[in-house]
This record gives structure tokens, sequence and C-alpha cells, in this order.
């Protein structure tokens, strides 16, 4: 690390501005291997001592290398190097849960779980799930992890009807559901682009404001009747999700 921060060559001619200079070193140790993924850095004050820079222009190498998804800033504990994201690609024709979705990728799966309870609906909640007057919801929010990496937060909505205890989810939400005989057999989701809030990217590990993918699912039982109301935030670097588009059989040919 010290070759890294060493004051030597800052002052070669032609090498751009000094804070561009410094991003490039950490970016190129972090290629290089020299940086590990979950290695932390020096404080911003030391990083000034050892190159012999500013700390203004040292505070604006580690800004960019945060905003690019090189390192992470945590509250309190200083920056690290960020942990290496896998892209998964997953398929829009099938209707699992991330718990199978990763178990299939041979993929250990954990959750932090953020709330379970059961509240009165909101609005949005009464028309996604066909609520009546009087009813109640539980309520799972989550950020799901992949082999210790977050890659998602996941917001699930449910009548008390099929989810009576909101605690008896410990694992996969679909597991329990199909133990009730209540699981989804189809659902409808809705893809859109979105920002990351300061909470939420807190939450995912990235910086805030990054691009993420939000995902609104809305899961009906063989009876036409709506079990599941589900918003999840996915972490856009470490997504593609994929559909088999077919050609319409009513075409004619003209």
């Amino acid at each position: 690390m010290e070759h890294i921060f060493s004051p030597h060559g800052f002052d070669q001619p032609g090498a751009g501005p000094l804070y561009l200079q410094l991003h490039r070193r950490i970016a190129d140790a972090i290629a290089s291997a020299r940086l590990k993924p979950g290695d932390s850095l020096p404080p911003e004050r030391d990083m000034a001592a050892l190159t012999g820079l500013s700390r203004v222009t040292v505070r604006k190498a580690v800004e960019g290398l945060v905003a690019s998804g090189h390192l992470v800033q945590r509250r309190g504990s200083g920056t690290f190097v960020a942990p290496k994201v896998e892209r998964l690609e997953q398929a829009l024709s099938l209707l699992t849960s991330f718990t199978e979705d990763m178990a299939r990728r041979g993929k250990t799966v954990e959750s932090t779980w953020l709330s379970r309870a059961i509240h009165a609906p909101a609005p949005e909640e009464v028309m996604a799930l066909g609520l009546g007057t009087g009813a109640r919801v539980a309520r799972l929010e989550r950020v799901r992890r992949s082999d210790g990496v977050p890659l998602a937060i996941e917001r699930a909505s449910l009548s008390t009807a099929f989810l009576p205890d909101p605690e008896a989810v410990t694992g996969s939400l679909y597991a329990v559901l199909e133990a009730k005989s209540c699981r989804p057999v189809r659902a409808v989701q809705r893809i859109s682009a979105a920002n990351l809030s300061p909470r939420d990217a807190e939450l995912l590990d990235v910086p805030t404001g990054a691009a993420g993918l939000k995902i609104e699912r809305i899961g009906y039982l063989p009876d036409g009747r709506v079990v599941e109301f589900t918003r999840s935030l996915y972490r856009g670097d470490a997504y593609d999700f994929a559909v088999e588009l077919k050609l319409d059989p009513e075409r004619t040919t003209p």
C-alpha cells in the first residue's frame, strides 16, 4: 500500500490533474488485486500526508471512486474496497423466489430482517391486495444477500388471511405459502429504473443515487385472488433481467 500512496510520480508532465492521478493509482491497485475487496483505505488526512497532496485533492479522488463503485464508505467505519459483485441473469418467465433462484445457482442466501409485523394497510396495499374494510396486512422487509453480498431489498405485503404470523417466515416466503397451499401460481411484474435513496443505498452498500431496478410483483392464486404484493429494489450493477420473445402466432405475412 506504501507504493500506492507514495509521493513520487505526481509531478510528471502531462499526467493530468492530481486527483485523477490518485484516482487511477487506486483503481489500478484494485484491478491488479493489490487492493482486495474489503480492504480499508487510510483516513483522508493520512492519505494526504503520505502522498503530499491536499485533503481536497484526496477527497475528490475518493469521491470519484465511490461514485464509480470501486470504493464504499461506511459511516463511522471508513472507506473500503467495494466487494466484487458477480452479474446475475434472471429469466422473467419463471415465477421463483429469491431463495429458489440463488439455490439453483448453488449460492448461499442470507437475510437481514428490517421488519416483520402486522399493520393497518396503506391505500396502495388495499388496492393491490383487494382488501376489505377492517383487513390487516403482514409486512415483511429485509435485505437479501447472496454469498455475503447485499443484492436486493424486499418489501412484501400479504393479507393476514394468508399470513397471520409474519414471524413464521424465516427463509423463503414462498415455502411458507406453499405449506399453507396458497403459493402464487402466476404474477404480474413491473420493472422500472430507480436511483437509490440514502437509506436504501446504505443497505445495499452502494453510493447514494446509484442505479437500481425497482420491481413490483402482484402474485395470484389459481382462483384469481391476490396473495402477495411485493416491491423490491435490486442493485443495478448486479442484475440483468432476461425474457424470451416469440413471434406472434396470429401474425400474417404480408
